[in-house]
């Protein structure tokens, strides 16, 4: 299986002075804190001189030419982030959320079971045997369109918002289980 990366992520915190309390190095420069766009990655990637970016704006990250980072520092864990980019976290993960809806829809679409007692649904915060068996009820009579379809078909809380949810306690690695986002 090939491995694949990051292609594109969004900005999180920008530090035009680098990371606070990390001593100066000789490649000091401004430092982006991202999340990717595809597996959710965290990394922290050093920017070209001279160039200065707001959280939300999207880079390329991938491993062509990239035209606003000099090179990729390396992953973060959560902890590593910075308060801002804490902050900024969840409303990023629901932003990336809603461009790949079909992606999750097909999550919904398509999850089995992760052990003889456990969904892979049942992972999602908000989402019991009650909702998981809605779900599962209602894709057999006619797979989900969008996630709006499946909120009016199974009466779930904001899908969106789950996802982005369960998303958050894997990246804090709050759980044992990894659904969205790759082990660090």
């Amino acid at each position: 299986m090939e491995k694949r990366y990051e292609e594109h992520a969004y900005v999180l915190d920008f530090l035009p002075y680098g990371r606070p309390g990390s001593r100066p190095s000789y490649r000091a420069g401004a430092i982006i804190q991202v999340v990717g766009e595809y597996f959710f990655t965290l990394l922290e990637a050093i920017v070209k001189e001279g160039l200065v970016l707001k959280p939300h704006d999207r880079v390329y990250v991938g491993k062509e030419k990239r035209d606003v980072i000099t090179y990729i520092a390396g992953r973060v864990s959560f902890e590593e982030l910075t308060a801002n980019a804490k902050m900024e976290l969840p409303n990023l993960i629901e932003k990336i959320v809603s461009v790949r809806e079909r992606w999750f829809i097909n999550f919904f679409n398509t999850a089995q079971a992760m052990t003889p007692r456990m969904h892979a649904m049942e992972l999602i915060p908000g989402i019991g045997k009650k909702y998981m068996w809605q779900i599962i009820n209602e894709r057999e009579r006619r797979p989900f369109d969008n996630l709006k379809d499946l909120q009016q078909r199974t009466n779930i809380p904001d899908p969106v918002k789950l996802i982005a949810k369960r998303v958050l306690e894997e990246l804090s690695e709050e759980s044992k289980y990894r659904i969205f986002t790759r082990a660090p």
